[in-house]
């Protein structure tokens, strides 16, 4: 069973389609790509699937299971992690607080614990904490674990949303342009470190502009344009494809 499926999702704004009809499935394990020119959709695809838009219609399952109605919480809760284009940590906070923000369904979160039950709050929050400093570690990140988000670079940003999407512990990411902005030092901790965790059974679907980074991570890329979904393949047999020339060379601008 895919661990992510898209069926005829459309979404419009006004009069514009910007996803017109889209199918897609993810299977579990793999490393996915979804490409096109500037305008296709994507990133609006992204959005309805992660829940931050809601499709005029169409369905979306994750793991078997009907989401295109619920919450972008809820499907964090179900396994769907997400990163942005341009990463969005809390400026003032210093990264092992930004990593901590992203663990799911924390007991101190509500307000009782905190007074009937203070020290199972607090020694969760300590297991929360360690686990943000792995991360930070895997992430080469560790020696800026108390510094401030804000005085990163933005390729160390990229790196600390993916930690922060990790500690929610997902079954599937969706990474939307990791290597945008990014000199090729990161660029290639950041591929490692997608290999590293596709490894240990994490599934991926990425949006990125970057083809040799695609042909390095993605067995299968998808493509869309002007909203539809062109045709998928693997990334050298999609590149040779003639439709997909065309809609490189003659995509509108976004």
């Amino acid at each position: 069973m895919p661990i992510l499926v898209a069926e005829n999702l459309v979404k419009r704004f006004g009069g514009f389609a910007a996803v017109d009809g889209v199918s897609l499935s993810v299977r579990p394990g793999e490393i996915a790509g979804l490409i096109g020119p500037n305008g296709a959709g994507k990133t609006t695809m992204f959005d309805l699937l992660a829940g931050s838009l809601t499709a005029n219609s169409g369905r979306i399952l994750i793991k078997g299971r009907e989401v295109q109605a619920a919450p972008a919480y809820h499907r964090i809760a179900t396994g769907l992690g997400r990163t942005f284009q341009i990463p969005r940590p809390f400026p003032e906070m210093t990264l092992v607080e930004n990593v901590m923000l992203g663990r799911q369904r924390q007991i101190g979160e509500r307000i009782l614990p905190n007074w009937l039950a203070p020290r199972r709050v607090a020694r969760e929050e300590r297991e929360t904490r360690d686990k943000a400093m792995a991360l930070l570690d895997f992430m080469a990140l560790s020696r800026l674990a108390r510094e401030p988000a804000r005085t990163l670079s933005g390729g160390q940003r990229k790196l600390l949303e993916l930690a922060r999407v990790l500690i929610a512990e997902p079954s599937i990411i969706l990474l939307d342009e990791p290597a945008a902005g990014v000199n090729p030092s990161l660029l290639e901790t950041i591929i490692a470190r997608i290999l590293d965790i596709n490894r240990r059974g994490v599934t991926f679907l990425v949006i990125e502009h970057n083809m040799d980074m695609v042909v390095r991570l993605c067995g299968r890329v998808m493509v869309m344009a002007s909203g539809k979904r062109l045709t998928e393949g693997a990334p050298a047999e999609v590149s040779r494809n003639p439709a997909v020339i065309e809609a490189y060379l003659g995509g509108s601008a976004a």
